[in-house]
């Protein structure tokens, strides 16, 4: 290097000099031109190019000074540069500057401190504001006035896609620097740092805030909203039904707060609200305007199962699913479609409830005033079975016309059965007309009638006393319905079932969809009424029992049901009686038991009641009181002589008591009374 300045001659060794400042050994030790460049240029005349000052150690002073050369040479083929003579630790003085000397060690510590100002005093963890410098799709810079720009994901703004830059943000300082030096900013942890505060005054004010929408979930919508996560309930997103909530994922949307759970820190917003308000004031002024009778053009909004709710442009209108169509409709689907088009006609509205009753079916004529004139009761008439309940079924014979089949006018029983025994929706039937009324707009219709009425000639077809097998329908406590034919109905009485059985209900004897033997007891052709029964197809065996069970015989029986009241006992023939509890003691003292058997005797016959008393106590009884009766004869007989005797004595007493009084005691007296005493001693002997 020296070799070539000596060859050149185009400077001096001691303007060589003037221009490298000179080393201060004092100065500390740099390890990387980073370090030593770290001072900005600052100069007036960008022609004239500063050198800045490069501190070395004391051993490489030559080393350096052979380094810088060649800048030198640069500077000194543009600009002769003066020498100046330096010091150590010299002021940096501008007027030097601009004449072209350099500065010393103490200007570069003011620079220093100077640019130190300059800057901004930040800590980790806080919050601060912050402008964006520059974006792209995946990154945003922010200067905060730091030493170096710091950078955050694009992610984090998805809520506000109108960043732009030159806006302002709030930025939290996670680290100052990193492994790489870098500033470490989070704009998602500055919104949660200060969100529920900002959540919380946005309630309180009534603001509208931006959310973006995060994803769907059960009922509604997240929303981030300023990095907490809000509720968005599907009810509040749009004044009408949403039917697709995935088209509003992934949207920056503006929101009201309506509700906050301080506890559990849940918030729920509404995009619903912020167009209510115009609605509301829409809606007088279309409600201002309706007539009753007035038609309207309207969107089919939504459709549930009693009717369709039509947009009428700002305001809502129902149509009941009776005013669809004015035939029958079994959902509101079969006549209208979501989002179509339809004219429908005012019925009825309220102002103050804002309600409005919409009518389709009356844009068209009704169908009852276009019936054929020359229809009248008793004609017969076709129809589809359209609607089926337990009382009867309607006939449609003709689009909007019906008629009621009642389940009585189905069949001549007079055993009532539901009607869907009968027929069911869908059959083609045929009845005959048995009401019209034009005005009411009703029919009663009848199939029973196309059949003859079995009534009519019951007596020929069913005389007293003929038998005839019938079916079991229906039983009650008194007795059984039964049916001998259809249309022909009779009633077996509980006690026209057995001559001999004590039966407490129907079922103990037959049951129902049975057939069973009956004769005919009773017509009542005028109510229709059949009196039946059962037994009489057999002899009344009552009348044989008479002569079996007198009262006082002794028969066999078997206790087969004991009661509160006493027992029931089986006699041979199949029949049975009964014994109270007093007469089934037996002759030891203890009670009879159930399915023992015993020797009773009867003690009541009743052939019209059909009743027979027994007693197992009174077969001893009896047997006990007609050994009593014998020896009780037997004591009189011998005691009959000795009651003899004491009457002869006591009458003897009596005369001679009776003798007068003044008659005085002989010696006859007293013999006459010996000879009595004799007498009497011989009698008790």
């Amino acid at each position: 290097m020296s070799e070539e300045l000596k060859k050149e001659e185009i400077v001096s060794t001691e303007e060589v000099q003037a221009v490298i400042p000179t080393v201060d050994e004092t100065a500390p030790v740099v390890e990387t031109v980073a370090e030593a460049v770290e001072i900005p240029e600052i100069t007036e005349n960008p022609e004239i190019p500063v050198v800045p000052e490069i501190p070395v150690v004391p051993e490489a002073k030559e080393e350096a000074a052979e380094e810088v050369v060649k800048p030198a040479e640069i500077v000194a083929e543009k600009t002769p540069v003066k020498p100046a003579k330096t010091t150590p630790k010299q002021d940096f003085d501008w007027d030097a500057y601009e004449k072209g000397e350099t500065y010393g060690d103490v200007s570069k510590e003011k620079l220093i401190e100077t640019y130190d100002q300059s800057l901004n005093k930040i800590n980790d963890r806080e919050v601060v504001i912050g402008t964006v410098t520059s974006l792209n799709k995946r990154e945003v810079v922010i200067n905060i006035g730091y030493k170096s720009d710091g950078v955050v994901s694009m992610t984090e703004f998805r809520y506000n896609p109108d960043l732009k830059v030159g806006d302002e943000v709030e930025v939290y300082i996670e680290s100052q620097e990193d492994k790489k030096g870098q500033l470490i900013l989070s704009h998602k942890k500055a919104r949660a740092t200060r969100s529920w505060d900002r959540v919380n005054t946005a309630l309180e004010n009534n603001e509208i805030v931006k959310g973006y929408v995060k994803c769907r979930t059960k009922g509604g919508m997240i929303v981030d909203i300023f990095g907490i996560e809000a509720f968005l309930p599907g009810s509040q997103i749009d004044v009408k039904p949403i039917r697709d909530y995935d088209i509003f994922v992934d949207k920056t949307m503006e929101f009201k707060v309506v509700k906050i759970n301080q506890e559990f820190k849940n918030v729920v917003v509404s995009h619903k609200a912020l167009i209510e308000a115009e609605l509301e004031q829409q809606k007088k002024d279309i409600i201002a305007k309706l007539e009753k009778g007035q038609v309207l053009e309207g969107v089919v909004k939504n459709i549930t199962t009693y009717g369709v709710f039509i947009d009428l442009g700002g305001v809502d209108g129902l149509i009941h699913i009776t005013d669809l169509s004015w035939g029958r409709v079994s959902h509101p689907e079969e006549v209208v479609k979501l989002d179509e088009k339809i004219n429908v006609v005012i019925l009825d509205f309220d102002d103050e409830k804002k309600r409005i009753a919409l009518g389709l079916k009356q844009l068209t004529p009704h169908p009852w005033d276009a019936l054929d004139e020359n229809l009248k009761v008793g004609d017969i008439v076709k129809g589809k079975v359209v609607v089926m309940a337990d009382y009867g079924a309607f006939i449609e014979i003709a689009p909007g016309v019906e008629g009621l089949i009642h389940v009585s006018e189905m069949s001549w029983t007079q055993h009532l059965r539901s009607a869907q025994d009968f027929m069911k929706v869908g059959d083609e039937v045929e009845a005959i007309i048995l009401t019209l009324d034009r005005d009411e707009r009703k029919m009663s219709l009848g199939i029973k009638q196309l059949k003859s009425d079995p009534w009519e000639d019951i007596e020929a077809k069913f005389a007293l006393g003929s038998k005839h097998t019938a079916k079991v329908r229906n039983f009650t406590n008194f007795g059984v319905f039964v049916e001998i034919e259809e249309g022909v109905e009779g009633l077996i009485h509980i006690s026209d079932l057995s001559w001999t059985k004590k039966i407490k209900h129907p079922s103990e004897f037959t049951s129902i969809g049975s057939e069973i033997e009956v004769q005919v007891l009773e017509i009542d052709k005028e109510n229709r009424r059949l009196s039946l029964g059962h037994k009489q197809l057999e002899e009344n065996p009552w009348d044989v029992f008479e002569t079996l069970f007198t009262v006082g015989s002794i028969h066999e029986g078997t206790i087969i049901d004991l009661l509160d009241k006493g027992a029931v006992i089986s006699l041979p023939y199949g029949v049975e009686g009964f014994a109270t509890p007093k007469h089934l003691v037996k002759e030891d003292g203890s009670q009879a038991q159930l399915d023992e058997k015993l020797d009773f005797k009867v003690i009541e016959f009743n052939k019209d009641s059909k009743r027979i008393i027994l007693s197992h106590s009174r077969i001893f009884e009896d047997e006990q009181r007609a050994e009593a009766k014998k020896d009780k004869e037997a004591n009189a007989d011998i005691a009959a002589p000795e009651k003899k005797a004491n009457k002869k004595a006591k009458k003897d007493k009596e005369e001679i008591q009776q003798q007068p009084a003044m008659e005085k005691t002989t010696l006859g007296d007293i013999s006459e009374l010996a000879e009595l005493k004799e007498k009497m001693e011989g009698n008790k002997e």
